[in-house]
């Protein structure tokens, strides 16, 4: 037994003396030199880790960002770098720096050369434009986008960045004076000294895809759509949410940015004048200026998010719907959770969450009527008779609590990324499109039983965390993490999530505007899961009927 013990660790050490490694690496802005690691021992993998590389210069307040003049010697990218500037949970202090744009890469190598030619990964962080960093939420040293994981099992190189959120990010007055979409500039560097440095790391300049949830995915949708990007991306996926979402395009941003104006006493009335005052205030006082509250709301909570993108006849220079064309010839994988709106349901009518709490049908017409105020009680009373078409004389307190998830979930996320496939597939000329519904049910224990997939609840399994942290997880959400790494990653090595180094379940059929194909995505993936017409006619009502009423 000691001769075996004495042979497998002679073996690793000679096997480790020869694995392949970057080093020092070149780029644009000067050498950087990351960790390389090793995992396992019989069978070790190898990976090589780069946290920190400046890809902007530290920001200005209310600037698109600016080129990072570079460094002498050769700088330790060892550590994540602090997100940019943002509100704390409390509210009542800020985390972050200005000086925030920075990314991080995951390489993976193999035990005798070093990797080349590696598709590209870059991922968008979500957080409703608000909070948020390249790195993630972390437990200790466990954070959530650790792309490791993610880069081995896929064999694709990872990249995650730090973009500008909240007011910093987004403030605009509509007009040339304050024009917004600073964020949006953010990820448009990041991408684009991806672009021209990956090479260095092993990378394919010419494979790159983009991917993000929520607030990220919808950036992904919007990364896609700018004439900016044209060439730069081959590929994308939005998870949960795409630019035609009602939260993603502030349509007036004048109107939040006069009160954030007025409470740091700069002038609204000019908005020369009030962009020039706001250009000179602490950023910390403009990012506590206005906070995102959470209870007591008149309306639905989607109706509140300030600081988002807006048409700024530059970066977006039109409704997002106009501008498919953009995304031609980009590959698209999109979709949702099937109660990706239970979050937001449960701030708006808490009673959901409560087993022992009823919900009314006045509070359900209510909240269907409040999601549909543009269009007055005609689209507020034919919402409210299409999603209670099932209930019957008698409704059960599930049912009625299901339907009011069911129409934030059309409402906020579903619809718009049902509208944007439909977009992409009529506008494509080499680009594929790809449609799914996440449905492996929420593990939170403080939720009713009937929750399915909530908002944000694939991120977990698509950064691996059933393997990473084994304990907290049970076999089938293993099954679940290494379904949805093999999906993603074929379709960044090659377009076509069924084909590349990883093996799926079963085969994803590309989508189509007549059959609308969609896979589902649970603990159980055959070829039973590829479907048609998700929620068609839920679908049907929102983008048709509804958006053909007149508003008010």
């Amino acid at each position: 037994m000691a001769r075996l013990l004495n042979f497998l660790v002679l073996s690793s050490f000679l096997v480790a003396a020869h694995a392949a490694t970057l080093g020092v690496v070149h780029t644009e802005g000067g050498f950087v030199e990351g960790t390389s690691k090793k995992i396992g021992i019989i069978s070790p993998e190898y990976i090589d880790i780069f946290k920190g590389i400046p890809f902007g210069a530290p920001t200005k307040i209310l600037e698109k960002p600016e080129k990072h003049p570079g460094w002498s010697g050769t700088l330790k990218t060892t550590e994540y770098k602090p997100r940019c500037m943002q509100s704390n949970l409390l509210g009542n202090d800020v985390r972050g720096e200005m000086d925030c744009l920075y990314l991080n890469i995951w390489v993976p190598q193999s035990r005798k050369s070093v990797s080349t030619k590696l598709p590209v990964m870059i991922w968008i962080y979500g957080g409703a434009f608000i909070l948020g960093g390249g790195q993630g939420a972390n437990f200790l040293d466990n954070y959530l986008y650790d792309g490791e994981e993610l880069a081995l099992r896929g064999k694709v190189i990872v990249v995650t960045f730090n973009y500008r959120v909240g007011a910093l990010g987004f403030l605009s007055t509509g007009d040339a004076n304050l024009p917004g979409n600073y964020a949006l500039w953010d990820q448009h560097f990041a991408i684009a000294w991806v672009k021209r440095n990956i090479i260095a790391f092993g990378g394919d300049p010419d494979n790159i895809t983009l991917f993000g949830e929520s607030a990220g995915a919808a950036s992904v949708s919007l990364q896609t759509l700018t004439p900016y990007n044209v060439g730069l991306i081959k590929r994308a996926i939005s998870q949960s949410g795409v630019g035609l979402c009602p939260w993603a395009i502030q349509k007036y941003p004048l109107v939040w940015s006069k009160q954030v104006a007025s409470k740091l006493g700069c002038p609204v009335n000019d908005t020369a004048a009030m962009a020039k005052c706001l250009k000179q205030t602490d950023p910390k006082a403009i990012t506590l200026a206005h906070q995102l509250e959470l209870s007591n709301l008149e309306y639905p909570l989607v109706h509140y998010l300030p600081f988002t993108p807006v048409i700024d006849g530059d970066f977006i220079p039109d409704e997002p719907r106009n501008l498919f064309g953009n995304a031609a010839n980009v590959d698209y994988l999109a979709g949702v959770n099937n109660m990706d709106g239970h979050l937001f349901a449960g701030i708006d009518l808490p009673n959901i969450n409560r087993p022992l709490q009823r919900v009314t049908a006045d509070e359900v017409q209510k909240l269907v009527q409040d999601l549909t105020l543009p269009k007055g009680s005609l689209g507020s009373n034919l919402a409210y008779e299409l999603y209670t078409s099932n209930w019957g004389p008698s409704p059960s307190q599930e049912l009625m609590k299901k339907t009011i998830v069911d129409a934030e979930t059309d409402y906020i996320f579903l619809v718009p990324t049902q509208e944007a496939l439909a977009l992409h597939a009529l506008n494509a000329r080499s680009g594929k499109t790809y449609n799914y519904l996440f449905s492996h049910p929420s593990r939170m224990p403080l939720y009713p039983s009937w929750v399915g997939a909530d908002h944000a609840d694939d991120l977990q399994y698509i950064f691996a965390k059933p393997f990473t942290t084994p304990l907290a997880y049970r076999s089938q959400d293993r099954d679940v993490s290494a379904a949805m790494i093999a999906y993603w990653t074929n379709f960044a090595a090659t377009g076509d999530p069924n084909q590349g180094p990883s093996k799926v379940p079963t085969s994803w059929l590309p989508y189509n505007t007549l059959y609308g194909q969609y896979l589902e995505i649970n603990n159980s993936i055959t070829y039973n899961s590829i479907k048609q017409g998700l929620r068609s006619p839920y679908v049907r009502f929102w983008a048709h009927t509804y958006r053909n009423l007149p508003n008010l």
